[in-house]
């Protein structure tokens, strides 16, 4: 297929009428309002530490049930939310787009629990291993009370690996296990996190901790060791035994995967035949551009050239910060008002080093009143001290303005027309990474990336996201590894099925990274099944989406209103999005 999505359409004519602006419009609750609000609710009383994360006060610092019953217990939520939901009727558009996308998440999510893959997840980047730990990089640290609230979550943590080593071990029973190498990888990072100077031992040992709560938030940091150490034991000895060598999942549950991650129904095949051609066009278009930067080099070369100048060279993650913080701020006051609604508060993002050292890059999203700012981090693996601008600025237009960060803020500003799930409860990682990724392109095309390093980093990206759909798709269904991309390949073997080492191959040649950050992501594609071609997918539907809507508008279209519009609606599916781009 030439596309992942056929094209969202829109209403003819000149377009819709003008936009109020942002955060000043007001809409009587409805019925369906009603509906998804008790959900969220429901949802976050069953997982406390997310409503830590969104900001709601009186959460407490427990964790949600990471064992089976925790899991039919929001099971049985999500059914009585999608009954419920049969029985009102919609309103207005808001409405309907909330139905559509709530009865979209629920109905996966509850068909994902009833296949039996929930519960058994372990990863290096998104289950409860990181989950249980990354709630404290949103807690404020101020005042004696916020650290009695910390002290209390760490408390809490002994008791959540509990519940998550129940679980595993349930699943296990019933066949369900993650692989060795993922046992073992977050092992390792369990070991890491309640080492002598890991985070759990920082975290208690540092400055800002008040004298009378130093002896309470040490016991407590020294139990939740003590809870990481035990659960290190149990993935890397005790579940890792007899644990599946494979991390692949086939076709059939992949699919699902993808469905969970893109909130659309696509064949994995048509989507691994689509990521090679994606793959081609911009090896291509890299091609090119490495004959402007050096004359007659080849892209490698060309990297390599901007790598040695020292005009793109950061040392050490002090100047990397102060970079990201410049280079952001300068991106909000360049966008807007012009291509985007930034109102006051969503024009703080912060810029931080994570206090982790596995390698990822994130965002997290402000708390629902934007006193707690969005947040740009940065997980330096050990012993990695310089940095390049020319590969990195992309990446600080995607985690902050125009990508993450305004698309989080903006559906938060969104409170006179969303109710608190559209704003807050739902991320579909094919609309918001599609987003992120649409919006490094869109850099390029609003001119911000004229210097010829900053544009190939640019196309680095983009690369690096069509390589990884094809080995994401390719490896967990078994395909073969197709013979056209040619040097694209890097080694690994054409005509043949994909292993791990064909992928850290071909990842390789086409990923420009250093060995322990490209570790981790070859590491998370065969741990986290279907998201990786997210953002590939999920760009190329906000490209179309934009396209259909520039048509449908003729001389009337303005970018700013196509924006402005989409990411009011919040993080819904890609099928829900282009339903309501329809209406």
């Amino acid at each position: 297929m030439s596309t992942p999505r056929p094209d969202a359409t829109s209403a003819a004519g000149s377009g819709p009428a003008p936009l109020p602006p942002l955060g000043t419009g007001l809409r009587e609750p409805t019925a369906v309002d009603a509906v998804a609000e008790r959900w969220f609710r429901r949802a976050m009383e069953l997982d406390p530490a997310q409503a830590t994360v969104h900001g709601f006060r009186g959460s407490g610092t427990e964790y949600r049930d990471f064992g089976p019953e925790g899991l039919e217990a929001r099971a049985e939520a999500v059914r009585a939310s999608l009954a419920e939901l049969t029985g009102v009727a919609p309103v207005d558009d808001v409405d309907r787009i909330t139905a559509h996308a709530l009865r979209e998440r629920l109905g996966l999510d509850l068909c994902l629990h009833e296949e039996g893959l929930r519960g058994w997840e372990v990863n290096n980047i998104s289950c409860p291993v990181q989950e249980i730990r990354d709630v404290f990089d949103d807690l404020p640290r101020h005042t004696p009370e916020d650290w009695a609230q910390i002290a209390g979550r760490l408390r809490s943590v002994p008791g959540a690996v509990d519940s998550y080593v129940r679980g595993l071990r349930y699943a296990r029973a019933r066949g369900r296990c993650a692989s060795v190498v993922q046992l073992r990888s977050a092992a390792r990072q369990c070991g890491g996190y309640a080492a002598e100077h890991g985070f759990f031992a920082r975290l208690a040992r540092g400055p800002r901790v008040p004298e009378g709560l130093r002896r309470e938030v040490g016991e407590a940091s020294a139990a939740a060791r003590r809870a990481y150490l035990d659960l290190a034991r149990v993935l890397g000895e005790e579940l890792a035994a007899d644990a599946p060598r494979s991390d692949t999942v086939g076709p059939d549950v992949y699919a699902l995967r993808l469905q969970e991650f893109l909130g659309a129904v696509l064949d994995p095949a048509a989507v691994y035949a689509w990521g090679v051609e994606q793959l081609r066009a911009v090896v291509t278009e890299q091609e090119v551009l490495a004959g402007r930067i050096a004359p007659g080099a080849t892209v490698a070369q060309a990297m390599a050239a901007l790598d040695a100048d020292p005009a793109r060279q950061l040392h050490g993650t002090d100047a990397l910060q102060a970079w990201m913080q410049e280079l952001s701020d300068a991106a909000v006051d360049a966008l807007a008002g012009t291509h985007f609604e930034l109102t006051e508060p969503m024009r703080r993002l912060e810029c931080r080093i994570a206090p982790t050292h596995d390698g990822g890059i994130w965002y997290s999203m402000p708390s629902a009143d934007f006193s707690r700012p969005g947040r740009m981090w940065w997980s330096v693996p050990e012993g990695t001290r310089t940095f390049t601008t020319w590969e990195e600025t992309t990446t600080v237009y995607h985690e902050g303005v125009p990508g993450h960060h305004l698309q989080f803020s903006t559906a938060l500003a969104n409170s006179g027309e969303l109710n608190r799930w559209r704003r807050m409860g739902v991320w579909v990682s094919g609309h918001g990474e599609g987003w992120a990724l649409y919006a490094e392109r869109l850099m390029d095309e609003l001119g911000h990336l004229q210097d010829p390093g900053a544009r190939m980093g640019m196309l680095d990206a983009q690369r690096l996201r069509a390589a990884r759909v094809v080995f994401d798709v390719g490896f967990h269904c078994g395909y073969r590894i197709p013979r056209e991309l040619g040097d694209a390949l890097g080694g690994a073997r054409p005509g043949e099925v994909w292993t791990p080492e064909d992928g850290w191959r071909f990842l390789r040649s086409n990923i420009v990274m250093q060995d322990p950050m490209l570790r981790f992501e070859w590491l998370r594609y065969m741990g986290w099944p279907g998201q990786a071609p997210s953002y590939k997918v999920g760009q190329q539907l906000w490209e179309q989406a934009r396209d259909s809507a520039r048509t449908a508008a003729g001389p009337g279209f303005r970018l700013k209103d196509f924006h402005s519009r989409a990411l009011r609606l919040g993080s819904v599916g890609l099928d829900t999005l282009a339903y309501a781009l329809s209406l």
